[in-house]
C-alpha cells in the first residue's frame, strides 16, 4: 500500500480519539476504546461480503436443531472467524435512542465466534459500553469507524464508473496499520509501556542476533518461533519478517509457526488481534494466557527460535506457591540431575525471576535439528553476578555455561527502554555452536554504540540505528577481540569457593579437639576464599601458595567446597581515568594564583 495512504488511515483513526473520548476519557486510556475498536472494525469489514450467507446458514441450522454452530458459520464466511448477529457495524449508525444502540451493538458483539470473544474479554472492552453510552459517545466512535473517508476492508472501493477510489487493505498492511498504533499508545502511555512493550530497535538486533549466523542453513522447511513474555507480541512479528526476507534473500520457501504466551490480559488480547487481522486466524491458537513459569503452555513442545524480554526485578511469589513453595519445587525446568546432583536447584531468590524465563526456554531446545535452537534474551545486570557459589543464580550460570550453550552476552547502552534506565544486556544462547565459539563466550561492550533520540519516550533517550546495529553484528559475527569485543574460555568465569578453618586454642595456645581427638574449628577464624577455575594446581596449588604461608595451622572443610559462576563486564572493560600529572596540577594552581592576584589589584585599586 501508498505510504501516504497508510499515514492517512492511521492518522484518521489516531484522530478519532480525539474527536470521540476528549472528556470522557484521559488520555492514557484512549487505548481502550480505539484498539478494540479497530479490531471490531477491521473483523465486520472482512466478513462484510459472506454477511448473506452466513444469516442464511444460520437460518438453516437454526431449523435443523444445531447447537454447535461456529465451524459450519465460520466455513460460509471463509474465516477462522464469523459473526452470527443480524447487524454489521454500519447498521448501527441509524439508531433512535441510546438504549436501543447499547441493546443492538451488544447482541452485535455477542455474535463473533469464541475466538473473537476471547479477544473483548481480555480487552474488558464490554466495560467501556456504559461509559460510551452515558456520555452519548458511541454512536459517534461506530460512525467515525464504518465512515467512506477510509476503507478498512480487503475490498476496494469503487466510484460510480467502476474506478478505485479507495484501496483494498491487505492483511499484513492491516497488521502494521495496528501495531502502530500500539506503538503510538506505548509512546504516550510511558509509564506502563516498558512493562509489556519492547522497543523495535532492540527486537531488530535480537532477531539478526538469533537468524544471521545460521543465514545460509536455512532450508525449505518450517520453523517455529518462541516468546515466554510475548507482550503485544512484537518479537514474534519482527522475527517473522526477519526471517521471511532472509529465506526470501536465500531463494528459501519456508513457513513459520509463532508460539508466544502472556500474562497480562490486554497485551495477551493485543497479540491474537493482531493474529487475526493479518490473516493468521490458525496461530491464534499458538498463544497462552497466563504465567509461563507456575503454568507452562507448552511443556512438551520444542522450538527453533526464541526470542524474550522477560519482567526483571519482579516477585515471582505467586509463582512458587502455585509450584508448590520455593523448597517444594520439582519442575524439572528449574531443578534437574546435574553436577551429581539429583536435584540441582536453579531457583533464584523471590524477588526476582528473570532468569527462570531463560531456563524455560533452554528447557524448549531442539536437540535433534541441525540447527538445534537459538535464544535472544534481553536480562538486567542481576543475572550475571547476583547470586554466591551454590545458591539458585550461580547454580543457573553454571548450568548454562558448562552445557556450553552461551555464544555471547551483549551489553547495551543505558537508557534502551522505555520504564527503566538501567544497564540491560542481550543473552545469545545456541546448542548447535561453531566449532570456533566452543567452550567460549564472547562479551561486547555496545554502552557507547547508540543515536540520541530527539525527544525522550519515557526513559529511552537513544536508539540503535540500522547503521548500529550492522556495527553490533559485525563485532559478534566477526569473533575477534578489540575494545568492544573480548573472548573468554567458559572456565573463566567460574571458581571454587572454599571454607578455611582456623584451629580453636585454648588460653595456653594448644589445640583443642573433640572427643574423637579430631581439631575444633574456632568460628570467628573461619573465612572464606574465591579460587579461578583456571588457577594453575587447582585449589590444593593456591591454598599452599595464598593461604598457609600466613595460616600454617588452616585447614580446607572439604564438604562446603561450591562451584559457582559469575560474569563481570567491568572487570573485562574497565577503563581507567587517566591521572593529571603532576606539572599539569602545577600550572593549573599557577594560573589560579595568577588570576585571584589580578582580581585582588583591581579591587584595591577601584
Amino acid at each position: 500500500m501508498d505510504n501516504q495512504i497508510y499515514n492517512q488511515i492511521v492518522s484518521f483513526i489516531w484522530g478519532i480519539a480525539d474527536d470521540c473520548l476528549f472528556n470522557v476519557y484521559v488520555r492514557g486510556k484512549y487505548r481502550d476504546v480505539i484498539l478494540p475498536m479497530t479490531v471490531i472494525r477491521r473483523l465486520d469489514a472482512v466478513l462484510e461480503d459472506t454477511k448473506e450467507d452466513v444469516l442464511k446458514m444460520k437460518e438453516t441450522l437454526d431449523k435443523a436443531g444445531i447447537v454447535n454452530q461456529d465451524e459450519a458459520l465460520c466455513n460460509v464466511a471463509r474465516q477462522s472467524f464469523c459473526n452470527k448477529s443480524p447487524f454489521r457495524l454500519k447498521d448501527l449508525t441509524s439508531r433512535a435512542t441510546a438504549q436501543k444502540l447499547k441493546t443492538d451493538f451488544i447482541a452485535y458483539l455477542d455474535g463473533f465466534s469464541p475466538n473473537v470473544q476471547e479477544i473483548l474479554e481480555k480487552f474488558k472492552f464490554r466495560n467501556q459500553i456504559d461509559t460510551l453510552i452515558e456520555a452519548d459517545r458511541l454512536g459517534a466512535v461506530i460512525e467515525k469507524f464504518v465512515s467512506q473517508i477510509v476503507n478498512l476492508s480487503p475490498v476496494p472501493v469503487l466510484n460510480d464508473i467502476g474506478e478505485v477510489k479507495l484501496p483494498a487493505l491487505d492483511n499484513h498492511t492491516m497488521g502494521t496499520i495496528f501495531e502502530e498504533l500500539i506503538r503510538r499508545f506505548n509512546e504516550e502511555n510511558n509509564e506502563e509501556a516498558g512493562e509489556h512493550f519492547t522497543p523495535r530497535d532492540v527486537v531488530e538486533l535480537m532477531a539478526d542476533l538469533i537468524f544471521m549466523p545460521v543465514a545460509d542453513k536455512i532450508k525449505d522447511n518450517t520453523y517455529s518461533v518462541y516468546d515466554g513474555a510475548s507482550g503485544t507480541g512484537g518479537m514474534l512479528t519482527v522475527s517473522q519478517e526477519r526471517l521471511l526476507k532472509l529465506a526470501e534473500k536465500k531463494n528459501k520457501k519456508v513457513s513459520i509457526h509463532l508460539f508466544g504466551q502472556e500474562i497480562n490480559p490486554e497485551t495477551y488480547a493485543i497479540t491474537k488481534a493482531d493474529m487475526l487481522l493479518k490473516g493468521e486466524g490458525s496461530e491464534v491458537g499458538n498463544i497462552v494466557y497466563g504465567s509461563t513459569l507456575s503454568m507452562d503452555g507448552f511443556p512438551r513442545n520444542q522450538f527453533d527460535f526464541m526470542l524474550s524480554n522477560p519482567p526483571y526485578g519482579v516477585s515471582w511469589k505467586i509463582d512458587a506457591e502455585k509450584l508448590g513453595g520455593k523448597k517444594g519445587i520439582l519442575d524439572t525446568r528449574f531443578v534437574t540431575s546435574f553436577a551429581n546432583n539429583a536435584e540441582y536447584q536453579m531457583l533464584p531468590r523471590i524477588s526476582d525471576g528473570q532468569l527462570l524465563f531463560l531456563l524455560n526456554n533452554v528447557s524448549k531446545m531442539k536437540e535433534t535439528t541441525e540447527l538445534g535452537s537459538r535464544i535472544a534474551e534481553v536480562h538486567n545486570g542481576s543475572s550475571l553476578f547476583t547470586g554466591d557459589a551454590g545458591q539458585g543464580e550461580s547454580n543457573a550460570r553454571r548450568y548454562l555455561i558448562e552445557h556450553d550453550l552461551v555464544e555471547a552476552i551483549i551489553a547495551l547502552p543505558e537508557n534502551m527502554f522505555y520504564n527503566t534506565g538501567i544497564a540491560t544486556y542481550i543473552w545469545i544462547l545456541s546448542n548447535r555452536k561453531e566449532e570456533r565459539r566452543k567452550e567460549k563466550i564472547q562479551l561486547i561492550d555496545a554502552t557507547t554504540l547508540k543515536s540520541p533520540l530527539r525527544k525522550n519516550l519515557g526513559k529511552k533517550n537513544c536508539e540503535f540505528t540500522a547503521e548500529i546495529r550492522e556495527q553490533i553484528m559485525s563485532l559478534f559475527l566477526n569473533f575477534e577481540e578489540n575494545e568492544c569485543s573480548k573472548i573468554f574460555n567458559n572456565s573463566d568465569f567460574g571458581y571454587w569457593k572454599i571454607t578455611v578453618l582456623r584451629p580453636l586454642k585454648d588460653e595456653k595456645g594448644l589445640l583443642i579437639s573433640d572427643k574423637k581427638g579430631n581439631r575444633q574449628a574456632d568460628r570467628e577464624l573461619t573465612d572464606t576464599e574465591q579460587i579461578p577455575l583456571n588457577y594453575d594446581g587447582g585449589i590444593s596449588a593456591f591454598f599452599k601458595k595464598e593461604v598457609l604461608p600466613y595460616a600454617p595451622d588452616a585447614w580446607i572443610d572439604e564438604t562446603k567446597t561450591q562451584i559457582g559462576y559469575e560474569i563481570s563486564f567491568t572487570k573485562h572493560f574497565y577503563k581507567p581515568v587517566q591521572l593529571r600529572t603532576l606539572a599539569e596540577i602545577t600550572a593549573d594552581i599557577q594560573a589560579l594564583e595568577a588570576e585571584t592576584d589580578g582580581l585582588l589589584n583591581n579591587i584595591l585599586n577601584n
